[in-house]
């Protein structure tokens, strides 16, 4: 788990990050983004899932924890996009 960020990556969050948009059916990894104060389960960091719909600001991914798929909803900030070919 992330602790703190890298001296180059320190300060204020990236504009481009915080708008970032998303369609139905893309793949995001989860990575915590420690800019943004957040309750974040440390459980989800890494894994991968899909967007299966938007509310607000936030999107909501659906992620495999254990052997059931769970629905969370996470700010665009903590998504990175993935390349599906």
């Amino acid at each position: 788990m992330l602790k703190q960020k890298r001296e180059r990556e320190k300060g204020k969050l990236k504009l481009s990050e915080y708008f970032k948009e998303l369609k139905e059916g893309d793949r995001v990894a989860v990575i915590k983004n420690l800019s943004v104060p957040f309750n974040f389960p440390s459980r989800i960091h890494g894994k991968t899932g899909t967007v299966i719909g938007k509310k607000g600001r936030a999107f909501i991914v659906q992620l495999k924890d254990g052997n059931k798929n769970k629905k969370f909803i996470l700010q665009a900030s903590h998504l990175k996009k993935l390349k599906t070919s």
